[in-house]
């Protein structure tokens, strides 16, 4: 499993947005690796911010 899939993986366990650090601490994937995965899943339109910082699954 990718740090993509993780990071999707973590949110829809979470059910709630959540920072990238809680993400990396939640998947055990580096923040840095976290980030990087954020910023390309927000740009394929399967994540959004609903508030600064945070992040959730695009419905």
């Amino acid at each position: 499993m990718d740090a993509n899939e993780k990071v999707i993986q973590t949110l829809k366990s979470a059910g709630k947005p959540m920072k990238a650090g809680e993400i990396a601490e939640a998947s055990g994937v580096e923040k840095k690796e976290v980030e990087k995965a954020i910023k390309k899943l927000v740009a394929e339109g399967k994540l959004h911010s609903p508030q600064r910082c945070y992040y959730d699954i695009k419905k």
